[in-house]
C-alpha cells in the first residue's frame, strides 16, 4: 500500500489504550478521577400578610419527617440486605504501587481482583472488610488480557461471594459498586446497567500492558479510584461484574461522570478458574493469530501507523498462512488495523476457528492478502 509505514525502519513501540466508544479514553479505576456534586433546590411557598395563628403549625410541617413510602422503604431495605450480604466478602488491596479492591472468590482464600492493581508488585497486603490487620498476599497468576489476577490470602477464613450469571442481565437494573475508592473502605455506590456488550481498550501503566475488555459491562454506578477489583453486585446479592475502569472525555479533561466499566462475571468465572488451578490461562476464548506484534510508526508521517509482526508462533495460524516477521498486518477481517488496540478489538468480535481473510504487506511493499483460520490465546 503507498505511503504505508515500512517495519524496518523509523519503528517505534506503543501501546494506544483509546477505546472505540464516542472518541473516549478508559482509565483504569486505579486513576485520579474528579467528583460532580449536585445541590437540591427546595422553593416553599407562602402566604402574604399578617401571622394568622398558623406559625406554629408551619414551623411543625418544616421540621417534620417526610414518610416513606411502601415501595422506597422495600427498595431501601432490599439494598441493606445486599450491602450487609456481599460486603462482607470485598477487601482492600495494598501494593508497593498503590490500592484496589478484590473480591473474595472460594472458600481457599483465594481473592479476584484486576490485574493492573498487582501489576509490577513486590508486595502485597489484603484488609478484610472488618478492618483487621494487613494480612500477606501471594500472587497465584494473573490474565492481562482480561485485566485479571488472583490473589491469595491463608488462613483468614474470608467469606466467598456468589458470582452470579451476567448473560442474564439487562440494561437499566439497578447495581451496586462496592470496593476502597480514594482508599476509603467498605463504600457503595450505585446506579444502573447503562449499556451491554461493550468492548473497551485501557491504556499501558507501570507494568500493565493494557487491555481489551470483550462484553463489558457499561454502568452508571460511580466507579473512583480505588474501586478497581472490587464488585459490580445486583440487587439479589450476586456479583455480575468486577469494576475495572473509568471513561475519560479528552474534551473536559477528566472523568467522563456516570460512565464506568465492569469485567463481566461470565468471563471472571471462565479466566479465575484457570489461574487458580494452574496460574495460567489456556483457553481463553479469544481469537488470535499467532504473532508478536508492535505498533510501527512511519519516520515520514508519525500520524500513520500499522501493526509490525515481530515473530509468529511457530505451526500457528500466521505462519500457516504465510505471515512472516517483518510483515505489516494492515487489515483484518476487511477492518483496518492501524495499531495494536484496533487490532485488538477487531479480534475480540471473532472466535477462535473463524476463517479470516488478513490483509498484509511485506517488506519489500508488496500488498497481499492471506486466509487466517484463527487460534486462541
Amino acid at each position: 500500500m503507498s505511503g504505508a509505514p515500512r517495519a524496518p525502519a523509523g519503528t517505534g513501540v506503543e501501546t494506544p489504550w483509546v477505546g472505540t466508544i464516542a472518541d473516549m479514553r478508559f482509565l483504569h479505576a486505579g486513576a485520579r478521577a474528579g467528583a460532580a456534586v449536585l445541590a437540591g433546590v427546595l422553593l416553599l411557598g407562602g402566604c402574604t400578610g399578617g401571622d394568622d395563628g398558623s406559625t406554629e403549625a408551619r414551623r411543625a410541617a418544616d421540621t417534620a419527617s417526610v414518610a416513606v413510602g411502601p415501595a422506597a422503604s422495600s427498595l431501601e431495605q432490599q439494598f441493606e440486605r445486599v450491602v450487609a450480604k456481599v460486603l462482607p466478602s470485598v477487601v482492600q488491596i495494598r501494593t508497593d504501587q498503590g490500592l484496589g479492591s478484590g473480591v473474595v472468590f472460594d472458600g481457599h482464600g483465594n481473592i479476584v481482583t484486576n490485574a493492573h492493581v498487582v501489576a509490577g508488585a513486590q508486595k502485597i497486603e489484603v484488609i478484610a472488610a472488618s478492618g483487621s490487620r494487613p494480612l500477606p498476599a501471594t500472587l497465584v497468576g494473573e490474565y492481562a488480557s482480561d485485566d485479571l489476577a488472583v490473589v491469595r490470602v491463608d488462613g483468614a477464613g474470608l467469606r466467598p461471594a456468589a458470582f452470579g450469571d451476567s448473560a442474564k442481565l439487562r440494561t437499566g437494573q439497578i447495581v451496586l459498586a462496592m470496593g476502597n475508592p480514594l482508599g476509603l473502605s467498605g463504600s457503595v455506590t450505585n446506579g444502573i446497567v447503562s449499556a451491554l456488550g461493550r468492548t473497551v481498550t485501557t491504556r499501558r501503566e507501570g507494568a500493565f500492558p493494557g487491555a481489551t475488555i470483550v462484553n463489558a459491562i457499561q454502568t452508571s454506578a460511580p466507579i473512583n479510584p480505588g474501586n478497581s477489583g472490587g464488585a459490580l453486585v445486583t440487587l439479589n446479592g450476586e456479583v455480575i461484574g468486577i469494576p475495572t475502569a473509568a471513561a475519560s472525555d479528552p474534551q473536559i479533561g477528566g472523568t467522563a461522570v456516570g460512565i464506568g466499566f465492569a469485567t463481566p462475571s461470565g468471563t471472571v468465572r471462565s479466566i479465575v478458574p484457570q489461574l487458580i488451578k494452574e496460574g495460567r490461562v489456556r483457553r481463553s476464548g479469544r481469537a488470535a493469530l499467532g504473532v508478536t506484534i508492535q505498533t510501527v510508526i512511519n519516520g515520514d508521517d508519525p500520524q500513520q501507523t500499522a501493526v509490525g509482526v515481530v515473530e509468529v508462533t511457530p505451526d500457528g495460524p500466521a505462519q500457516k498462512a504465510g505471515i512472516r516477521p517483518g510483515d505489516l498486518i494492515l487489515a483484518v477481517n476487511g477492518a483496518s488495523t492501524p495499531n495494536i488496540s484496533v487490532l485488538a478489538e477487531v479480534l475480540a468480535t471473532l472466535h477462535p476457528g473463524d476463517t479470516v481473510p488478513v490483509r498484509v504487506q511485506t517488506p519489500e511493499g508488496a500488498d497481499r492478502t492471506v486466509k487466517v483460520t484463527l487460534g486462541q490465546h
